[in-house]
């Protein structure tokens, strides 16, 4: 899918509501350059049907953010899209600037589980149709990650699913600034994995970033996306 410039957020636009807080800003104190990288044969759309199919032994790294709402948790989900290329794409979102939680981010489609959702799975099928528009039949889920739950408490589950490469999307305007793809193996691949950490209010607060150029842009993935990828960086490399 090409991407329109124009459809994007300025690169100036703040990534987070919390006041006087850019999280591009906040100092590296870490790279992982030394954890191995996930092999590009483990990448593959059979390589990871079988991965899910007879998972390893292994823990998630990350399970949530410290709390700083006073909203009560809601369940959600967001599929994890691997689109099947000859190189492996993650397809990732943009959200829009006027949204009331994680406005300009990078984001997984994906949403808040409905009442009437079978499962994660289905949440996050459904969200991801009405927000980029991907049709159900473009998209093969392969297995969930264990859930992680954002300050804003909601438990995400990451739904893994292999995309068709010919897939077409139409965003949802109101939620959905941009859409773009990530090589997997850039994800994938720890030297990529910045640790940040910062006091705010008393509270030290740790995440990873992945920034990704993207042509002339930086794509700049942090927070609770960066975080479920981790998780899936570690659930590979087992």
């Amino acid at each position: 899918m090409p991407i329109d410039p124009s459809a994007t957020i300025p690169p100036d636009t703040p990534l987070s509501k919390l006041p006087n807080f850019d999280p591009r800003e906040v100092p590296v104190v870490g790279v992982d350059a030394h954890l191995p990288v996930v092999r590009p044969e483990a990448l593959a759309p059979d390589a990871l049907r079988q991965r899910f199919a007879q998972p390893p032994q292994w823990q998630p790294e990350v399970w949530s953010e410290p709390r700083f709402t006073n909203r009560q948790p809601a369940r959600a989900a967001v599929l994890v899209p691997v689109v099947m290329r000859e190189q492996p794409m993650v397809l990732l979102t943009e959200r829009t600037a006027h949204l009331s939680t994680h406005s300009g981010q990078v984001a997984f489609p994906g949403g808040k589980q409905d009442e009437t959702d079978v499962d994660a799975a289905h949440t996050a099928l459904r969200e991801a149709h009405e927000e980029i528009g991907l049709q159900g039949e473009w998209a093969e889920v392969i297995g969930t990650m264990p859930t992680y739950t954002t300050g804003t408490m909601f438990t995400i589950t990451p739904v893994v699913a292999l995309v068709q490469p010919d897939y077409r999307l139409t965003l949802n305007p109101y939620e959905v600034a941009d859409a773009f793809e990530v090589p997997l193996q850039f994800l994938m691949d720890p030297r990529h994995h910045r640790r940040h950490a910062i006091e705010f209010s008393g509270t030290r607060r740790e995440w990873f970033s992945m920034p990704y150029a993207d042509g002339g842009r930086e794509r700049f993935i942090w927070g609770a996306t960066a975080a479920m990828l981790r998780n899936f960086y570690r659930f590979l490399s087992a």
